[in-house]
């Protein structure tokens, strides 16, 4: 099977003619949309988005002037988001709290102050349940040849966005992308043979929209893309984006067997719609660490961890040194001193009895008699 671009090369690098084919295809995708949610009635949302893509577009556009969103319509607008989209419960609850009156003004001044979509998305905020998302989907409704609705797929596909914001800011910043591609699609082929022909940033958020969807979960859709692009993207290994997207089956099979994809090329549309360039490829990195160790060889390892069985080997602490000799004296000279008092008191008791016995083994001496006295 042939494999097409990624999506995030067909949004850069994308012709007209290949814009122009994907586009073709965007019923398809809301289909597939469809079975991917697991909708009960997948038919409810083809229906509900070609009221939107046709319907609504045509009955604003039939105001002139006065152009401006009933309560009905605001509250099918957000059904269609949710369905499309994320789901979120409590905005189908808070749409509807919205007054009639209130919708009609605040849609009424919204679609005056375009193309100034940064002062009609504040006007339309100002109604319950709708934020920056769903009020690009009622400018691109109202005005698709200035606003683009600013899809979850559609920003993932551009490589500069490294998340999803949903701000005003961050929405200004995806209509400047959007429409450096409606401006290179329109030099393409200039001039366009109709209006109709001529490419909007709603049409271009179509196509980048059905590309993402049709990619991921149907690839074969797009095996019949125009190959005929001038358009050539050298990524960091030489190869070039478009020769890759027209090489036939055993140029891919060879090229992805021999020469490896560079770290930070995105090769396949699941990678790089799936994952974004942010911490999982950091976790991914981490993950990578973390295998190369439990890919050491047999021997290695036993020769790094203990044989089961074996005694375990003593360990660091056990082995200490004898304490240092300088230590011992220490223990003993507390001692001397008694040891010495011991020896004194001993010696100078034996000198005194011996100086008693010598006095007991003196002879004794006898006194001189004295006249007049006793005997």
């Amino acid at each position: 099977m042939a494999s097409s671009m990624d999506t995030a090369t067909f949004f850069s690098k994308g012709t007209s003619e290949q814009y122009k084919f994907v586009l073709s295809l965007y019923t398809d995708a809301v289909r597939l949309k469809a079975e991917l949610k697991k909708v009960k009635k997948p038919e409810e949302l083809i229906k509900l988005d070609k009221w939107y893509q046709n319907e609504l577009p045509k009955v604003l556009k039939s105001r002139g002037k006065d152009r401006h969103l009933n309560h009905e319509e605001l509250v099918q607008a957000m059904k269609w988001k949710l369905a499309r989209g994320k789901f979120y419960p409590q905005l189908s609850y808070l749409i509807k709290v919205n007054t009639p009156k209130a919708v009609m003004s605040e849609t009424k001044k919204a679609f005056r102050k375009l193309p100034n979509l940064e002062s009609a998305i504040t006007a339309l905020t100002n109604l319950k349940g709708v934020g920056t998302t769903m009020a690009s989907a009622l400018l691109a409704a109202a005005c698709p040849e200035e606003a683009p609705f600013m899809a979850d797929e559609c920003l993932m596909a551009i490589p500069d966005f490294e998340g999803i914001d949903y701000t005003t800011k961050e929405y200004l910043n995806f209509v400047q992308h959007i429409k450096t591609v409606v401006d290179r699609l329109n030099k393409e082929t200039d001039p366009p043979s109709s209006e109709e022909d001529a490419w909007t940033p709603h049409k271009v958020e179509l196509a980048l929209w059905s590309h993402y969807i049709i990619s991921v979960n149907k690839p074969e859709l797009l095996e019949e893309a125009p190959k005929n692009g001038n358009s050539h993207h050298t990524a960091a290994n030489g190869i070039s984006k478009t020769d890759e997207s027209i090489s036939d089956d055993s140029t891919q099979d060879t090229s992805s067997k021999d020469s490896p994809a560079p770290t930070g090329i995105i090769v396949s549309p699941e990678d790089s719609l799936l994952e974004a360039p942010t911490e999982d490829s950091m976790e991914a990195n981490t993950g990578n660490e973390e295998s190369s160790s439990q890919d050491l060889p047999e021997e290695a390892k036993e020769e790094s961890q203990p044989a089961a069985g074996a005694p375990a080997p003593e360990p660091i602490v056990a082995e200490k040194e004898p304490e240092p000799a300088a230590e011992e004296p220490k223990q003993v000279q507390p001692d001397e001193p008694e040891k010495k008092k011991e020896e004194t008191t001993t010696t100078t008791t034996e000198t005194a009895a011996e100086k008693e016995a010598a006095i007991d083994e003196q002879p004794a001496v006898k006194r001189p008699k004295v006249d007049g006295g006793e005997d």
